[in-house]
């Protein structure tokens, strides 16, 4: 429960099983509650009810029908069922951040991060200060970079496993969504194996987010009914590429900047027409936002006489010249008197 009021020096007793308590009282002690304890009902006595304010029947305890009689003696009274949790109390929570910028964070996600423990965070996770988001919580930055990865991936799931055994509430935050890779499949394995409880707090994927930033819709009436989102960080097969090629349709790669090359000379290879468009969208949602349009056959010189670099999302398909970018392009080289090469818009 995300707790959204400013309770600043309001007393608070919290109420129910010792295992069931530490997350409950860390929520009301960040929102600025001063949180006693109580973990049994013959414990809610009227001394211990004294100058309360609040008070927070949890799981079990709002079956205690003489600790809530004494408590609505004299104070306000809630409570709150308890989720699934693991024997220590701790779990593990993946939050999808979006394509970037704290708006296109969920709610689901502002309330993981506002009771985590522990967040460990991605460098695509650009969702502000984590901070102060999470309140309190020891944040880790475990991001990769292409080329460098400075904490392996089973260090991840390592810590973020032994957090969540000691009793802690662990966010991982995770650029886009989880389960586009974002291995967030393997990171879920990692806590079912260890006994955790797990939840998947889904994210704006930045396959149709940031495309979508530029103006380019991966689906659009009459132009493509399907896209295909495909990991760039290996050039493509053959046989994948001719697979590419025949569906048609609109094809989005994440990572695939250091490929460029030979994922557009593959497609073409494969049967592409050359000159169906195709675009780089880097730094989606940030103010340095770039588009570079031009063909497939085009658009790896373009994008390195531009110096193009991740983060970034290559489109292809018909649907590029849906977007504005296209069309300021377009309209800019008609005026000019040359060859629609396209180029770079920001």
């Amino acid at each position: 429960m995300l707790i959204d009021t400013d309770l600043t020096d309001v007393p608070v007793l919290v109420v129910g099983p010792s295992g069931a308590l530490p997350p409950v009282v860390r929520r009301y002690s960040r929102a600025g509650a001063v949180v006693t304890t109580a973990a049994s009902s013959d414990a809610v006595t009227p001394q211990a009810c004294a100058g309360v304010r609040l008070g927070v029947l949890v799981g079990p305890a709002v079956t205690w029908s003489a600790a809530r009689e004494v408590l609505a003696a004299t104070c306000v009274v809630v409570s709150e069922t308890l989720g699934a949790e693991s024997p220590s109390g701790g779990r593990v929570v993946l939050v999808g951040a979006g394509p970037g910028g704290l708006e296109l964070l969920t709610l689901a996600g502002v309330r993981a991060l506002a009771e985590a423990d522990v967040v460990l965070t991605d460098r695509l996770a650009e969702v502000g200060d984590v901070a102060a988001l999470a309140p309190g919580a020891e944040v880790i930055d475990v991001g990769k970079r292409p080329g460098h990865h400075a904490v392996p991936q089973a260090e991840i799931e390592r810590i973020m496993v032994e957090r969540a055994q000691a009793g802690l509430v662990v966010v991982r935050l995770k650029g886009g969504d989880p389960y586009v890779f974002g291995r967030g499949g393997e990171e879920v394995l990692a806590a079912v194996e260890a006994g955790l409880p797990v939840t998947v707090v889904p994210g704006v994927t930045s396959a149709v987010g940031v495309p979508g930033a530029a103006g380019i819709p991966v689906t659009h009436r009459g132009v493509s009914h399907v896209f295909t989102v495909v990991s760039g960080h290996v050039p493509l097969e053959p046989h994948q590429a001719a697979s590419l090629a025949t569906l048609g349709g609109t094809v989005v790669f994440l990572m695939g900047m250091h490929n460029l090359v030979p994922i557009t000379t593959a497609l073409v290879r494969a049967g592409l027409a050359p000159d169906t468009p195709a675009a780089v969208v880097e730094r989606g949602f940030t103010p340095d936002q770039r588009s570079i349009v031009g063909t497939v056959d085009t658009l790896a010189d373009l994008a390195s006489r531009e110096r193009a670099a991740s983060p970034a999302v290559i489109v292809v398909g018909d649907v590029v010249r849906q977007s504005d970018v296209w069309a300021r392009r377009a309209g800019a080289e008609r005026r000019a008197g040359v060859s629609p090469a396209m180029g770079a818009v920001g």
